[in-house]
């Protein structure tokens, strides 16, 4: 009979899917993997990778509560699951997009913590409330298991108050929370230790850029293991350019566009984060596999997308090498950053003053996995390290639920 461990699950609930991983309780091993996307939508499907074999069905999935029933349907699943019984799970852990300043590390959920996440939904608005709804259908589930919550923000609060206040009238911070706050700080930290490993230096030594480039994008001053800046503020629109966000702009053309063009408050934010970024300049994609293929085709306006988007990530990355008073790594992360090794090559051109400069080979052949790509000997090491949110979300979960002695 097939005898599996107790194990951790992780949820990153979002407002149409809901992606959840079991790992072994070491954290050394996933056993499973699946998503339920589409909820409340035409098309709805779950879809699981457990024991080597892969299901997919689609169904109608109406609602969160239904999605968490499928997908707990699927891990119980006797041929395709990887589960007997829900005493299995041993604890949950929760991606949660925004903990304001009231959560500066992961933290076990009670009825106390769900209040004060609610008490933030007007701070992310279209993160936290499907957070919050993968957390009360999940502690229903399994109300006798410790539950945690990860925070993409809480990374992010070691920021010096010169590096997170705005320039702006100092009570909008005190009494409304007008703030830097960060994002994809689940990611960061993940990376920024992991390439630390690579190295076989402690990450108390070492000044990194991270840069997670993906269809969001953040970049990240790490020094000594904390983060001391970050590009994405209050929103999360701001920073480099994204897959169909503006990035950093001149605030007074919001008031152009309201004003000269009669645009509604809801249309410019519309604008600002769904028809933007690489979307709006190039008019073809916000994937950059489709922009690249087309520039290489001729697009001109592809290949402006191109380079703007590098060119915005090395101006973060110069201005963090100032920040932190050197680089010792530069660390690419998420689906561009893994993926594409022609946005790090023009991300990377021009920087050899600060001790960046590419291997040709390595770069062309780090594609999705662990690689070092800076030149042999080069003083400022380049790395790609796939970002793993999940596990890191299962590290924090197996550490505060008292699991594991030897975590992976």
């Amino acid at each position: 009979m097939y005898k599996i461990p107790e194990v951790i699950l992780t949820i990153n609930c979002g407002s149409s899917t809901i992606k959840y991983q079991l790992f072994t309780t070491d954290v050394r091993e996933v056993v499973a993997k699946g998503m339920v996307s589409r909820i409340g939508e035409p098309g709805s499907t779950v879809e699981q990778e457990a024991r080597g074999r892969q299901f997919r069905q689609e169904r109608p999935v109406p609602s969160h509560h239904q999605a968490f029933e499928a997908a707990v349907e699927f891990l119980l699943h006797p041929e395709h699951g990887a589960i007997r019984a829900l005493e299995e799970i041993e604890a949950v852990g929760h991606r949660a997009v925004h903990g304001g300043d009231l959560f500066f590390e992961s933290t076990l959920i009670t009825d106390e913590v769900v209040e004060k996440l609610e008490e933030l939904v007007p701070l992310a608005p279209l993160h936290n409330p499907p957070n919050l709804v993968g957390i009360r259908e999940a502690r229903a589930l399994l109300p006798g298991v410790p539950h945690v919550a990860a925070f993409d923000t809480s990374f992010h609060q070691t920021m010096p108050p010169k590096a997170y206040v705005y320039p702006l009238p100092y009570d909008y911070y005190l009494k409304h929370r007008v703030r830097r706050y960060g994002f994809h700080g689940t990611s960061c930290r993940y990376v920024s230790r992991r390439a630390a490993e690579m190295l076989g230096r402690p990450a108390s030594e070492l000044k990194t850029v991270v840069c997670h480039l993906g269809n969001g994008v953040t970049m990240a001053a790490v020094r000594e293991g904390r983060s001391v800046d970050t590009s994405i503020g209050f929103a999360t629109f701001s920073g480099v350019m994204m897959g169909t966000r503006s990035g950093d702009i001149d605030p007074g053309l919001i008031f152009y566009l309201y004003r000269r063009l009669g645009m509604s408050p809801e249309a410019i934010e519309n604008v600002l984060y769904k028809e933007s970024g690489l979307l709006g300049v190039s008019g073809v994609s916000n994937d950059m596999r489709v922009i690249e293929e087309r520039a290489r085709a001729g697009d001109e306006r592809c290949r402006l997308a191109m380079e703007m988007f590098a060119y915005m990530v090395k101006k973060y990355v110069g201005a963090y090498a100032a920040a932190m008073g050197g680089i010792d790594a530069l660390v690419f992360t998420a689906g561009i950053g893994e993926n594409s090794p022609e946005s790090r090559g023009l991300v990377c051109a021009g920087l050899g003053f600060l001790g960046i400069e590419l291997d040709p080979a390595a770069n062309d052949l780090a594609r999705g996995r662990e690689a070092i790509i800076g030149r042999p000997g080069g003083r400022t090491a380049v790395l790609v390290v796939p970002t793993n949110e999940e596990k890191m979300i299962a590290l924090d979960t197996m550490r505060l639920a008292g699991l594991g002695k030897n975590a992976g």
